[in-house]
C-alpha cells in the first residue's frame, strides 16, 4: 500500500473476466501478475513511453522479482482499482502495486523489481527513469 510518504502516481479500473475465475468463483491467483503487469504498461504508455518505444530504442525492461500478499479475493465481473508508485534503488526500479476490491478493500499488495536492459546489457536505466518521471 501507499506508505503516505510516496503517493500513488497512478491508478486504473480493470474487470474480473470469467475465464479468470476458478470453480470456487474467485480470481486465480496467476491472473493477478497478469493485472500487475497491464498496469505497468499502461503507467509507462501514460508517460508517453510505451514497450514498443522501448524496445525501438534497446531498452527492455525485465521483472526480476516479485512479491505478492493476497489480502481478498476478487469475483466474476468485479471492478478493481489498480494502483502504482515507483521507486528507484541503484539500477532496480520497484514498482509498488495495489489492487483494491469493488469496497475498495485491499486485495492484493505486490513489490515487483524491474531492470533495463539497453541493447541487450544490464544498465542502470537510465532512459528508463527519465520516461517515467524518476
Amino acid at each position: 500500500m501507499s506508505d503516505g510518504q510516496h503517493p500513488y502516481i497512478f491508478e486504473m479500473p480493470l474487470k474480473v473476466r470469467d475465464y479468470e475465475v476458478d470453480s470456487q468463483g474467485i480470481v486465480n491467483n496467476a491472473h493477478y501478475l497478469h493485472y500487475l503487469e497491464h498496469t505497468r504498461h499502461e503507467f509507462c504508455e501514460t508517460r508517453g513511453f510505451t514497450f514498443r518505444d522501448m524496445q525501438a530504442q534497446g531498452i527492455d525492461p525485465v521483472v526480476t522479482k516479485i512479491e505478492i500478499e493476497y489480502h481478498a479475493p476478487l469475483r466474476l465481473a468485479d471492478t478493481m482499482t489498480s494502483k502504482l508508485w515507483v521507486e528507484r534503488r541503484g539500477a532496480r526500479f520497484i514498482f509498488h502495486q495495489d489492487i483494491f476490491t469493488p469496497a475498495d478493500a485491499l486485495a492484493v499488495a505486490a513489490k515487483v523489481s524491474v531492470v533495463a536492459l539497453q541493447n541487450g546489457r544490464p544498465s542502470r536505466g537510465d532512459m528508463l527513469a527519465a520516461a517515467i518521471g524518476l
